[in-house]
């Protein structure tokens, strides 16, 4: 009922103002001087007219004001014979009605000087368009039709304006202002509607208050969080990852040359080749704070802590069998990463980070469904190509741009874990650096393809080519240390795949090519790697997923320096499920075997299990 009250308010007020308007110019405006004094006499009795209207009452003030000025300064023209005439008309008032006030359907008995209907301003003889409320007095007549006028088509418009005849006419006015509003709005809504809508909403009565109630509610708690709430930029998405591991199998003691790994001699190989492992339990904590400040950039502070201790060096003999999720700091907590991603038009973005800089955590894609460390592969080398990875983990940036849906160009630059030392060999460019380009192309919707080019450098002491994935060799092939310190640069030339025949399955996979150069000699090296796997999307349960990696770690294929050279070829198998308990807990159960560790037929094939259980939130 309010819509409708509300339309027919719309309609009416503006005709409703326009009609009394022009009814007080025109009753008050053409008046003599005896009109004007009965009008300032009885001005303030004009509020008894409508007491609701007091719009209405102040511009009816100002027009009596006005038009009190007008007839001032034509009183002091007017001839005695006028005055005199104004007189006899005011002394007859009571008898006769004046034309202008009489209502519509008014009838009057013949010969009379009563009013006559009129249907044109110009049926009134002594109405001229010169007449300066000649176009408010048009409007009445032709418009509204409530204005009569004489048996002798005559207005007589300068008879003086009592306040019982200018209620009169301004309530015919108003009742032919109400039946035009009728007419407009008959077939807006039938009586039959409005029933309907009021059983409606006495039926629904009960489920209307319940939803205002729910609604009221729902509001006090937002008003709640809004107070409470950390920061109107910035929300907290975290994670935890607890993990129970252990490996299976006598630890490799020889490299891929046959010779002796680290701490290896003759003497104590029996002992050392035991498998010493014990079964862990460790965990990881991630705390990411994500603000945007224009809805469309990611700012991005993560606190972490962690102390899975990666199954390596004097564990296993190799880093093959290292976890995709290992680390180990104590639990200490620090800041792991931070970046700022923001667009540039429609088609660039730009990451810089400011901490912890790598590729596969920027703009650059890796095309493996593995990629994350808490949700996909188990193993450090099964979650996409080294290629990706950089020895160097400080300062740097990616960008990407998409040419459009089918290709993109994307790239990056991470300088050295120290490039906030000004020393020399550190810094922002003087230090292990690695820089890189890829290609990404989508010949259709379930194809993926990259092509990848990757340099890196390392000026000395430690050198890590492969970020501790594969052999020890392939890691450092020109046997570089703290005390021997042999400048390494590598190129490497990679190509990734990724077919979604299905939407739960996808089969891929990676290979990699290095041409290693030592700087200060005339050494030289080749490397690769490779793999492929199957991936099973949402296998049992969305949100699930299944998979079997299956590849080579990087070895060294061949070195200028012969003892540094990988002769046996190690194969990395993987399989691992990962079922989602709820939409924040999955668990993820899985096992890692590694044949030819090192690249050497002669260490002991090793295996991991590991159950992985991630909460995120």
């Amino acid at each position: 009922m309010r819509a409708i009250t509300a339309r027919t308010s719309i309609v009416g007020v503006p005709s409703l103002l326009s009609a009394t308007l022009a009814i007080t110019a025109v009753m008050l405006a053409v008046t003599p001087a005896k009109a004007t004094e009965t009008s300032e006499t009885s001005r303030a009795d004009l509020t008894m007219v409508n007491s609701g209207m007091k719009s209405l009452k102040l511009e009816t003030t100002a027009d009596v004001t006005s038009t009190t000025s007008s007839a001032k300064l034509q009183r002091n023209s007017q001839s005695e014979v006028q005055r005199v005439e104004a007189q006899r008309i005011a002394q007859n008032i009571e008898q006769t009605p004046p034309a202008s006030i009489v209502p519509v359907n008014t009838d009057n008995a013949e010969g009379s000087d009563a009013a006559d209907q009129v249907t044109s301003v110009s049926q009134l003889s002594d109405v001229r368009p010169t007449d300066w409320a000649f176009q408010a007095l048009q409007s009445l007549v032709e418009r509204y039709g409530c204005i009569a006028g004489y048996p002798d088509r005559t207005y007589r418009g300068n008879r003086a304006l009592t306040r019982y005849e200018f209620a009169a006419g301004l309530n015919a006015c108003l009742d032919r202002v109400n039946e035009l509003i009728a007419a407009s709005t008959a077939d807006l809504v039938k009586r039959e509607d409005l029933a309907t809508l009021q059983k409606l909403q006495e039926e629904f009565a009960a489920e209307i208050a319940t939803l205002r109630g729910q609604v009221d509610a729902l509001e006090a708690r937002t008003t709640t969080l809004e107070k409470q709430q950390f920061s109107t930029t910035t929300k907290l998405v975290g994670e935890a990852v607890f993990t129970i591991a252990d490996t299976f199998g006598d630890r490799a003691t020889r490299n891929g040359s046959d010779g002796f790994l680290g701490g290896v001699n003759a003497a104590n190989e029996g002992r050392l080749r035991d498998d010493n492992t014990e079964t862990i339990f460790a965990a990881r904590a991630r705390l990411n704070l994500d603000s945007s400040f224009t809805g469309k950039d990611q700012l991005r502070i993560r606190l972490q802590a962690r102390n899975i201790t990666p199954f390596s060096g004097a564990f296993t003999g190799t880093n093959m069998t290292r976890l995709g999720h290992d680390g180990n700091e104590s639990n200490a907590l620090g800041v792991a990463k931070l970046f700022y991603r923001f667009p540039v038009g429609d088609k660039f973005r730009f990451q810089v980070d400011a901490v912890g800089s790598e590729f596969y955590n920027g703009l650059v894609s890796t095309l493996s469904p593995f990629t994350s460390s808490g949700t996909g592969a188990l193993s450090r080398f099964g979650r996409f190509n080294n290629i990706y990875r950089s020895g160097a983990a400080g300062a740097g940036g990616s960008f990407e741009y998409k040419f459009n849906d089918f290709l993109a160009l994307q790239g990056g630059y991470v300088s050295d874990t120290n490039s906030n030392d000004p020393s020399a060999k550190n810094g922002l460019f003087n230090g292990a650096y690695t820089a890189l380009g890829q290609v990404v192309i989508k010949p259709s919707k379930s194809t993926d393809l990259a092509l990848t080019y990757a340099h890196s450098y390392y000026p000395g002491g430690e050198v890590n080519l492969t970020a501790s994935t594969g052999s020890s060799f392939a890691a450092n092939p020109f046997g570089s240390s703290a005390t021997l310190g042999r400048p390494t640069s590598s190129d490497t030339f990679a190509g990734e795949v990724q077919l979604r025949l299905s939407p739960k399955f996808i089969i891929g996979g990676w290979f990699g090519y290095s041409f290693i150069d030592q700087e200060d000699g005339d050494n030289e090296a080749e490397s690769l790697n490779g793999a492929v796997f199957l991936a099973f999307p949402d296998l049992g349960k969305e949100g699930n997923l299944g998979g079997i990696i299956v590849g080579v770690p990087s070895k060294v294929v061949k070195n200028d320096i012969a003892n540094r050279e990988d002769n046996d070829t190690a194969i990395h198998v993987e399989a691992l499920y990962r079922y989602r308990l709820t939409d924040n807990i999955a668990i993820t159960p899985g096992v890692i075997v590694i044949f030819n560790p090192e690249h050497n037929s002669s260490n002991a094939t090793q295996f991991v299990g590991a159950l992985r259980t991630t909460f995120s939130f």
